[in-house]
């Protein structure tokens, strides 16, 4: 799982832990002292001295009827059903990993140890330290596993014999691409069960690809062409089996190929029948016509673009401002949309009129009556997408409409929103309970009597200050940067300054924790990963009464979320943010002079920057011996790489025929030879005469 991938920063921790409340600083304890487990394996530390501590795992400590947990006793062992407790000592810190042994792969039709539901384990544990009789500490671990939907079996780690391409294809099923699990619409792949190959099997990969390595060609006598056969075709044709084939090496050729531009339109592998097989998440949504549909939506430096796909479960809220000049329709709302079945729905269009234009009209210029133009634009477009698993069932569009007149500057919104089929009340039921990207991170405010919390960033609007500004949540996955301007007087106190702008950046976290997942639940603290708060450097620098000059103001907060793929549901990865930390910025403000100095009245601009980092969900294979030792042959890690220095002579090397390669290197060696033997004193000798 993620806790167990993250073990230099629970090391960080471990260093910049406290006591916890009423307990005295030196006692032994485990730290982290709760964990919430999404996969095979955790790790904890157990802080104090390990010497005549037993160490010991119980399962299911609750009781049936209260729900309370049981009293702990020191009786039990280092298993205890499919858990296993190891514990490697140290001098004042031992790690302390509980394992599962039990597989998560999910049943097949009468099979047995495996899961029956894709929530595969729900269980209560708990690693008690005791020395005698006497229980010293105790963690406390609520395991929420989900199977491993996509593995079918396990991976051998012996070494693959690639056999010669000359002679034997390279692969009996070149659609084959993913080890230990079936690839849809592959039908000749081994590991895919006769259940799931009737779900695709009128949709197969045709071709070479698809497992016909060794099609019959035109050449051969047995094929009968029955078009534009030459009368001289049965003279000449080749009698030979199947195994002889021009197609043997048909994907490996060193010859260098033309690369292809590539299309706007996107490039569907269809086959007679069912030409499309279903959305996955990110997926570009397409029209009857092979092409994108599109919505406006904003780029990473912040303009609209008009022609921007719409990705699948993707939701989006954005804002556009335009002017009557620079006004464009969008795709018509006729276009019919593929559902990912080869089938094809109508938008559901709902058109209404916009009573109210103050709140999409920013600016407006006097102009006199009878020189205004007016036209009728669209101010606001709202599309709901109802899906199901991965087809798309229904498209319902809300249309608001308005006037926009000359020298009018208009916001227009659209917003794209993704409904689960099984939704009720317009609330969606998504089974996955990890976060998507584009949704917003849910926050709380776990001390205070109402829970609710906020995560923002500001949404700076008008002349960028912060009276003005307002705010907007953070959304997972989208790294963002947003700021405002504060303005500062010449005589402003320092002490004040750095506390305004403390407290300002302060007001965009209403919250002590983060969930953990999209279904985070007030009312369970495992679901929640508290915020780890980086107070700003307090400066004691004296100015020595200067006046408009002020050292080490907080001015940039910088929130660090690090999440990881601990899992997947229905092909969806599950994601799951392990830790927040938030730290502060100083800057050195000095009051910036203007033409004569007339204003008191300077700036200071305060930003605020969210940044997503993904980590493993398992650690990464640790640097063998021979890497540390012999680090100047890595090729990776160095600009010359001397394992290489002959490689165009190898076979690895495709830029052009093998045969050519070597004929260039043997003249090569040709020259290098004569260069060394006419260099020779006896060479000399033996010309001169």
């Amino acid at each position: 799982m993620g806790a167990a991938g993250f073990g230099a920063l629970l090391l960080l921790l471990l260093l910049r832990a406290a006591p916890c409340p009423g307990q005295p600083a030196g006692d032994t304890v485990f730290q982290p002292s709760f964990i919430h487990m999404s996969g095979p394996r955790v790790n904890s530390f157990f802080l104090g001295n390990s010497s005549g501590v037993n160490f010991s795992i119980i399962l299911s400590p609750r009781d049936a009827e209260t729900g309370k947990l049981q009293l702990a006793n020191c009786s039990g062992s280092q298993r205890a059903g499919d858990w296993n407790l190891d514990v490697t000592p140290g001098v004042n810190i031992s790690k302390v990993t509980v394992s599962l042994s039990r597989s998560l792969e999910l049943c097949l039709p009468n099979a047995t140890e495996c899961c029956p539901s894709p929530l595969c384990m729900v269980e209560t544990l708990q690693v008690l330290a005791c020395h005698g009789s006497v229980m010293l500490a105790q963690l406390l671990i609520q395991a929420e596993i989900f199977a491993n939907s996509s593995f079918a079996g396990n991976v051998s780690e012996n070494a693959t014999i690639i056999p010669n391409q000359a002679f034997k294809p390279l692969g009996s099923c070149p659609c084959n691409l993913t080890a230990g699990a079936c690839d849809v619409r592959c039908c000749c792949d081994l590991e895919c069960t006769p259940d799931f190959q009737q779900l695709f099997s009128g949709s197969c990969f045709p071709g070479v690809f698809g497992g016909d390595v060794n099609p019959p060609y035109d050449q051969l006598c047995s094929s009968q062409p029955m078009e534009y056969t030459p009368e001289w075709f049965p003279f000449l044709c080749v009698q030979s089996s199947l195994d002889n084939t021009p197609f043997l090496g048909y994907f490996y050729h060193g010859s260098i190929s033309t690369p292809k531009v590539p299309s706007f339109k996107i490039p569907l592998q269809t086959s007679p029948g069912k030409p499309f097989t279903g959305y996955r998440e990110g997926d570009p949504i397409v029209t009857e016509e092979d092409e994108y549909f599109t919505v406006p939506q904003q780029s990473m430096a912040g303009q609209c673009v008009g022609n921007a796909p719409v990705a699948y479960l993707h939701n989006f809220d954005v804002k556009c401002l335009t002017s009557l000049e620079s006004y464009k329709e969008g795709l018509p709302h006729s276009v019919r949309i593929n559902s990912g079945t080869a089938d094809f729905i109508q938008q559901n269009v709902v058109y209404r009129a916009i009573t109210d234009r103050s709140k999409f009209i920013t600016e407006s210029e006097d102009l006199l009556a009878a020189e205004v133009l007016c036209q009728n634009v669209t101010f606001a477009e709202h599309y709901k997408f109802i899906w199901k698993d991965m087809n798309i069932e229904q498209v319902n569009v809300t249309v608001f409409l308005g006037s926009l007149c000359d020298g009018e500057i208009l916001t227009q919104r659209f917003t794209v929103e993704f409904l689960s089929l099984n939704s009720a009340h317009g609330e969606e039921l998504f089974e996955n309970p990890g976060y998507q990207v584009g949704k917003p991170v849910k926050a709380a405010n776990l001390n205070a009597s109402d829970p609710l919390g906020s995560l923002n960033i500001w949404q700076p609007a008008g002349r960028g200050l912060c009276a003005s500004a307002a705010d907007r949540p953070v959304l997972f996955g989208v790294d963002s940067y947003s700021g405002c301007i504060l303005e500062v007087d010449i005589n402003e106190d320092c002490s004040f300054l750095r506390g305004n702008v403390t407290e300002k950046l302060n007001a965009l976290i209403q919250a002590t924790h983060i969930g953990k997942r999209d279904n985070s639940s007030y009312t369970d603290l495992s679901d929640w990963v508290e915020i780890i708060r980086l107070d700003p450097f307090s400066s004691n620098v004296s100015t020595g009464g200067l006046k408009g000059f002020c050292p080490d103001i907080p001015a940039n907060l910088n929130i660090h979320i690090i999440f990881a793929k601990v899992g997947a549901v229905q092909g969806i990865p599950l994601q799951e943010i392990l830790a927040v930390q938030i730290s502060y910025s100083t800057v050195l403000w000095q009051f910036q002079c203007g033409l004569g100095c007339r204003n008191t009245l300077s700036f200071l601009p305060i930003t605020a920057s969210v940044q997503f980092i993904e980590v493993p969900a398992q650690p990464p294979p640790p640097v063998t011996r021979y890497q540390k030792i012999y680090a100047e042959f890595d090729c990776n890690q160095n600009e010359v790489c001397w394992p290489q220095l002959l490689y165009p002579l190898t076979r690895f090397y495709t830029g052009e025929p093998y045969s050519q390669c070597l004929a260039k290197g043997l003249f090569l060696a040709f020259l290098v030879l004569l260069a060394t033997v006419m260099s020779n004193p006896w060479f000399s000798k033996l010309w001169s005469r």
